[in-house]
C-alpha cells in the first residue's frame, strides 16, 4: 500500500438541542443553561425506579419539520429503543434513542461547493433521542473529582447523520453552515455551539483512491503552503463495500473551523500510517483546541455493542398522511429558496443574497423595507440595492429602528446626495473647458485621469452626488 493515491471520506453525525419549554420524556424545564446544578431535574431524568417517560409531541414534530426540510422521507411507523451504555452521565444506564425505526430517512441537501457549483450531500437519518448528563471536573480540597450536573439530562436532542458523502474538510464546513442556517430558519434551535446547543463530530477515514502510485513519499505530500495533505477529489457516491475497514470519529467539537482543522489533521496523520503500511485504529478520539491535535479516547463501538431493543416504556409512534402535511406546511421559505427569489425579484447580486439571508430576521426586515418603496421611492430613486448597501454595510441598525424608519434616513441621505441630471450635464460640460489638458490625455489612452475630473464634479457639488453616477455622466460627455 506504500506510496498510493489516497482520498478522503467524511461523514458527519450533528447533535442538536431543541429549545422545547419542557425535556423530552418529562415536564421539567428545559432552560437550564446556568442555572444551579441539579436544580431541574425529576424521578424521570435521574432514572429513579417506577418513573416512566411520556414523550414531549412539539419536540418529535420539529424533529419531522427538520427531516422535512432537509428533503427527508418520514415512515408512518417509528418508535423509540433503549441505546445501553455505562456512563456516570447516564443515570438510568440507557438511553432512550431511536435505532431502527427513525422518524426521518434518506434525505439530501446540495451544498455550494467550488467544485463542482453544486454537491449532494445525503442524510441518512434525523432521530430523536434524550441528552444525557453534564461532567464537571472539578479540584475539592486538593483533589480531583468530578462532577455530574444532571440538569441536562432528558433535554430533547436531535441527530443528524449523513452518508460518507463528502470528500474535503471545507465541504464538510460548508455543508454544517448550511445545516446551522436552516435549523435557524426553522427556529427549533438556537444552535448555539459555545452552549453546547449544536455539536459536531466528523467520521474521518482514508481510502486507496487507485492502483496508480504516487511519485511523491508522505514526507512531501504537504502542501507547503498550508500544510494540507494534497488529496485528489471525488464526488462520486460510494456503496458500502467501497468503504475503508475502519473510521475515527472526532466527537463534541463546537464550531466550524475546529472541525475543518480536526478533518485536515486525521487525514494527514491516517495518511502518515497509511503509506507506511499501516491501518489507523477505528476508534474516538477527542479535539484539543489549544494544540490543534486530535487525541485518543476509547475504541470505537458498533451497535451491537449497545444492545438496542425497542423502549418498553413507550408505544410506538405512528403517522397519518395529513398530519405529516400540516408539519410541512409549517416550513418557512428556506435559505436557497429565498437566495433565488431576492435575485430574480430584486435584482440585486448572489453575493449581497447570500448575506441578506445569513439570518431570517435580516432576510425579513430587507424585504418589510423593499414593500415600503413605493412610498418613499418616487422621490429619491430609492432601491432594493439601496436598500441592501445600507443594510449590509451596517449603515442602519436593524435592531433599533422600524423598517419605515430606515426608509426615512435613506430617503433623507439620498435627497442630500441627489443632484440633477441637468445640473450634473452642465457642471460636466464646464469643467471640460476648464481642463483640456486633463481632457486631452483621457482620450490618448490614460484613463486614469478620470479619478481627477470625478473629484472636481464633487468638489464643485461640495460633496453631493454619487461617484459612478458621475462617472457615467463624464464618460459619455468626453465621447
Amino acid at each position: 500500500m506504500k506510496d498510493k493515491e489516497f482520498e478522503p471520506i467524511i461523514g458527519l453525525e450533528i447533535h442538536v438541542e431543541l429549545k422545547t419549554k419542557s425535556k423530552m420524556f418529562c415536564g421539567c424545564s428545559a432552560d437550564y443553561f446556568s442555572h444551579k446544578p441539579n436544580t431541574h431535574c425529576c424521578p424521570v431524568c435521574l432514572g429513579l425506579p417506577g418513573a416512566l417517560p411520556v414523550p414531549n409531541k412539539k419536540a418529535v414534530e420539529w424533529c419531522i419539520k427538520l427531516g422535512l426540510a432537509l428533503n427527508c422521507k418520514i415512515p408512518l411507523f417509528s418508535k423509540f429503543d433503549r441505546k445501553n451504555y455505562f456512563y456516570p452521565d447516564l443515570p438510568k444506564g440507557y438511553q432512550i434513542s431511536q435505532y431502527d425505526r427513525p422518524f426521518c430517512v434518506n434525505g439530501w441537501l446540495d451544498i455550494k461547493s467550488q467544485i463542482p457549483n453544486s454537491k449532494r450531500i445525503r442524510i441518512r437519518r434525523v432521530h430523536m433521542e434524550e441528552d444525557t448528563g453534564k461532567l464537571i471536573h472539578a479540584n475539592i480540597n486538593g483533589k480531583k473529582c468530578t462532577l455530574i450536573d444532571f440538569n441536562r439530562s432528558g433535554i430533547p436532542l436531535v441527530e443528524i447523520v449523513t452518508e460518507p458523502d463528502i470528500r474535503s474538510s471545507e465541504d464538510a464546513k460548508i455543508f454544517l453552515k448550511q445545516l446551522y442556517q436552516i435549523i435557524r430558519y426553522l427556529d427549533i434551535s438556537d444552535a448555539d455551539m459555545e452552549k453546547g446547543s449544536m455539536r459536531l463530530e466528523p467520521n474521518i477515514s482514508v481510502r486507496v483512491k487507485s492502483q496508480k502510485f504516487l511519485r511523491l513519499p508522505f514526507s512531501q505530500i504537504q502542501d507547503k503552503r498550508s500544510g494540507q495533505a494534497k488529496i485528489k477529489s471525488n464526488n462520486e457516491l460510494l456503496d458500502n463495500n467501497d468503504l475503508p475497514n475502519y473510521k475515527v470519529e472526532v466527537k463534541n467539537i463546537n464550531s466550524f473551523n475546529f472541525v475543518k482543522k480536526a478533518i485536515d489533521f486525521e487525514i494527514n496523520r491516517q495518511l502518515e500510517i497509511l503509506v507506511n503500511g499501516g491501518v489507523p485504529k477505528q476508534e474516538t478520539r477527542g479535539w484539543d483546541d489549544k494544540k490543534n491535535i486530535t487525541y485518543p479516547q476509547r475504541s470505537k463501538e458498533e451497535a451491537h455493542d449497545y444492545r438496542y431493543f425497542p423502549e418498553p416504556d413507550i408505544p410506538p409512534v405512528r403517522w397519518t398522511t395529513n398530519q405529516i402535511l400540516n408539519i410541512k406546511d409549517q416550513i418557512p421559505e428556506l435559505p436557497y429558496k429565498k437566495i433565488d427569489r431576492f435575485i430574480r425579484n430584486f435584482q440585486i447580486s448572489q453575493y449581497d443574497a447570500m448575506i441578506l439571508t445569513d439570518d431570517i430576521k435580516t432576510a425579513n426586515y430587507f424585504e418589510e423595507c423593499v414593500i415600503l418603496i413605493n412610498r418613499f421611492g418616487k422621490k429619491s430613486e430609492i432601491s432594493p440595492k439601496i436598500i441592501a448597501n445600507n443594510i449590509i454595510n451596517k449603515k442602519v441598525n436593524i435592531n433599533k429602528n422600524t423598517p419605515a424608519e430606515i426608509m426615512n434616513i435613506i430617503e433623507k441621505k439620498a435627497e442630500k446626495f441627489h443632484v440633477d441630471d441637468k445640473e450634473l450635464e452642465q457642471i460636466i460640460n464646464k469643467l471640460i473647458k476648464q481642463y483640456p489638458k486633463a481632457v486631452k490625455e483621457y482620450k490618448t489612452g490614460k484613463t486614469g485621469v478620470l479619478m481627477f475630473l470625478i473629484g472636481q464634479v464633487m468638489k464643485t457639488l461640495k460633496g453631493k452626488g454619487d461617484a459612478l453616477v458621475i462617472r457615467k455622466f463624464l464618460e459619455k460627455a468626453l465621447q
